[in-house]
């Protein structure tokens, strides 16, 4: 995932957060993980965007991730500049 954004958008600053033993037994968790996750993101590409679209920008860059295990994410994202 870490990778994914990276490419997608050549962020001055990321963090990407495995939370999934904080949602263990809710809906979506899996035992191995990697269902949830908070990421912190700025970048220039958000420039003018509004944060809906910024985190839509995140959602269609994960499409994979989503049939692969994903279930939730948290997202902190800016404008670098």
């Amino acid at each position: 995932m870490q990778l994914i954004l990276q490419e997608a958008f050549l962020p001055a600053a990321l963090e990407v957060i495995d939370n999934s033993l904080l949602h263990a037994g809710h809906a979506g968790w899996g035992p191995s993980g990697e269902t949830h996750y908070k990421i912190y993101i700025r970048s220039d590409l958000f420039k003018n965007k509004t944060l809906l679209e910024q985190h839509r920008l995140i959602y269609e860059a994960l499409g994979k991730e989503w049939k692969t295990g994903l279930h939730a994410l948290e997202i902190d994202s800016s404008y670098a500049g």
